[in-house]
């Protein structure tokens, strides 16, 4: 990572967009070839900046070095920065977060101080930022971290963009207050994009607004194919099962070279999974809204006591996700709750911590372990997007996930169970004891699952829709 003054600059490495060729068919790559083309045209040898708040730890990072790589390979000019920041501030966007979704978070103030604290962490960025852009760049801001920087940067010159990648599909007094708070910081914005219309506030202008829906990079560590060796060799090295470690544990890198898994993960458990039996996974953050608490109490309730399936609860390692102040706490009480569990409940449940001193590697781990599942789980009680669904759809997994924001756009009918309500643990506990009865129901789930990915969120998508935004605003 190379240090800009306030900000810190992600190297990325161009990727070859012709690899998505194969998957994609020759039209679909032709019509993206021609849109880099037309986007390069408009930008008159400028650059597209992307601005988030962290490198590592989120679906947001995991998209940027996706899309910087493509937009690279595709000879435009693009590069990503990530805010400076400290806690309290941190502490500040974690509030407005949980409250776009519609949940009060820690229940603390949006008031004059928290604005001061937020408006001076944001224009510190903005004029570290100012003196790098000129006239021509497209400066793409992500999520309510970056709002505030939305003023300053019009004022040195550029076009600028907001990506709101959460949001909540009603509206309620969290919502409104999180807004309330965003919106004199964002007026001046020459475009918005949201993730679902829904999302979309009455105030913004409909004619700015572009609805892309994120996607996934089919050949990132994190999603290429894995043999079932490479999946288990993987797995013992991190310690999640019993065996060799390291016999066969390698994957491919972003930029095309040999990697392998070294580092073990941190684990809370009553020892090793057992590697034949059914295993039941959700992946995210440590965040309370994808309510791993809730995961844990309803397969104990529901699924212990009538299934031979395991349970793995997996997450980063709380201490390198810089943004997201609250994950601590979200772990510690899903370990209280596991101690909390008979023990022979409590054997078949595992909390799992990934290192992330190397992204790659982190991305490696999560893929054996999608892998290795026979369900994927995403109960969350609130969502934006939800990415890890079409991560496990892709890898030809049914997914159990809550009727919530971007979800439900991801598991078409017969890729998965779709939860009306994600507070209902029984509801939750008896899909899943459905679902692994029922193994050739859940193949041709996941085949269906895998064929709505290619069609709907795989890269080539994301890109044109963000080609034809730069294209209206620079025409408007």
């Amino acid at each position: 990572m190379l240090e800009l003054s306030q900000l810190r600059e992600v190297d990325v490495p161009p990727l070859d967009a012709g690899r998505l060729r194969s998957l994609i068919g020759q039209e679909r790559y032709d019509r993206l070839v021609t849109a880099a083309q037309r986007t390069r045209a408009y930008l008159q040898g400028g650059t597209v900046w992307s601005v988030n708040s962290t490198a590592a730890g989120g679906g947001v990072a995991e998209m940027l070095r996706v899309l910087v790589g493509y937009a690279r390979g595709l000879g435009l000019s693009a590069r990503w920065l990530v805010m400076s920041a400290e806690a309290p501030f941190f502490s500040v966007t974690k509030r407005l977060h949980n409250r776009l979704h519609g949940a009060p978070g820690d229940d603390g103030p949006l008031g004059a101080a928290e604005a001061l604290v937020y408006e001076s962490v944001t224009a510190a960025n903005a004029a570290a930022m100012s003196s790098q852009v000129r006239a021509g760049d497209v400066v793409l801001l992500h999520d309510p971290q970056t709002a505030g920087m939305v003023g300053p940067l019009k004022d040195a010159g550029v076009t600028v963009l907001w990506r709101c990648h959460i949001g909540s599909d009603t509206t309620n007094r969290w919502t409104e207050e999180a807004w309330g708070f965003l919106r004199p910081h964002l007026v001046g914005c020459d475009g918005f994009v949201f993730t679902r219309p829904a999302y979309v506030p009455g105030w913004v202008d409909g004619e700015r607004v572009a609805i892309i829906p994120p996607s996934i990079d089919p050949f990132s560590p994190k999603n290429q194919d894995l043999p079932a060796a490479s999946c288990r060799s993987i797995l013992a090295t991190l310690g999640v099962v019993d065996g060799p470690r390291g016999a066969d544990a390698r994957f491919t890198r972003r930029d095309g070279s040999e990697g392998a898994v070294t580092r073990r993960a941190a684990m809370v458990a009553d020892g090793p999974l057992d590697a034949d039996a059914r295993l039941v996974v959700q992946v995210s953050r440590w965040d309370r809204l994808k309510d791993m608490p809730g995961v844990m109490t309803g397969f104990s309730d529901v699924v212990a006591g009538r299934s031979d399936a395991q349970l793995a609860l997996v997450g980063p390692a709380v201490a390198d996700v810089a943004d997201d102040p609250e994950g601590g706490d979200v772990l510690r009480q899903c370990v209280d709750l596991w101690d909390g569990l008979p023990p022979s409940r409590r054997r078949r449940i595992r909390l799992i911590t990934l290192p992330m001193d190397d992204i790659d590697e982190n991305a490696a781990m999560v893929n054996a372990l999608q892998r290795h599942a026979s369900l994927v789980v995403q109960k969350s009680l609130a969502e934006g997007f939800g990415l890890t669904v079409a991560e496990a759809m892709w890898k030809s997994k049914a997914v159990v996930a809550s009727a919530v924001g971007g979800i439900v756009d991801q598991v078409a009918p017969g890729t998965g169970v779709l939860l009306d309500d994600p507070t209902d643990l029984l509801a939750f506990g008896e899909s899943l004891v459905t679902l692994l009865d029922h193994p050739e129901e859940v193949a041709q789930m996941g085949g269906n699952a895998r064929r709505h990915v290619v069609d709907c969120f795989v890269g080539d998508e994301h890109l044109l829709r963000y080609s034809e935004l730069i294209e209206r605003v620079h025409k408007s």
